[in-house]
């Protein structure tokens, strides 16, 4: 039996095995069956869906983040007023958090105000958001010390000479950096951050 994975948007892949020029095996995932179908996720891989829903079978990494460190950021992220503008993902050292591109659901709702709209918007505009939102990184919390457990925070930089990661004035143990940076996210506060 081929192996499958079905994405947030709905979107069924198949893992296929193809040969790269130098004669090696490489997988990949397709929305049909390509190649040489893959039965077993080879030792040593993963399969991995980014926040955007691109789905990838990746090398298995060690955990260098442990749980209760992106818990606190998940609940950091959980308290914020817009929680279900963003979104989480660690990688190496380094727990990030992406926001929704484009209008949320609260805006767009406030783009009809007076109108009639059907009893149900609301929902099905939470929905498509939940299937088909796209976010991109604009915070992040790097692993410093691993003995003490301390991070440092970045925030992404909209000026136009710049576009690149900056310091965001913290430094510490990362429930802390959390409850005192994630409030800033969607705010005028977050661009006086450094």
């Amino acid at each position: 039996m081929a192996i499958t994975y079905t994405n947030r948007k709905g979107f069924t892949y198949f893992l296929n095995q193809g040969v790269t020029k130098t004669g090696k095996p490489r997988y990949y995932f397709a929305r049909e069956q390509k190649g040489e179908p893959v039965d077993e996720i080879p030792a040593g891989y993963e399969i991995e869906e980014s926040v955007n829903a691109v789905v990838s079978l990746v090398k298995t990494r060690p955990h260098l983040i442990p749980p209760e460190e992106t818990g606190s950021v998940k609940a950091a992220l959980a308290r914020h007023p817009k929680t279900r503008n963003y979104r989480m993902g660690v990688k190496d050292k380094t727990i990030i958090i992406y926001e929704l591109r484009g209008a949320d659901v609260d805006e767009i709702m406030g783009i009809f105000e007076g109108f009639p709209v059907l009893p149900n918007a609301r929902e099905r505009l939470e929905e498509e958001q939940e299937r088909n939102g796209q976010f991109a990184p604009v915070m992040r919390f790097i692993l410093d010390d691993q003995e003490r457990r301390e991070y440092h925070a970045e925030r992404w930089c909209y000026s136009g000479s710049i576009d690149d990661w900056i310091h965001a004035g913290g430094h510490g143990k990362i429930e802390d950096l959390a409850k005192e940076l994630i409030p800033a996210l969607g705010t005028e506060e977050f661009f006086e951050l450094y």
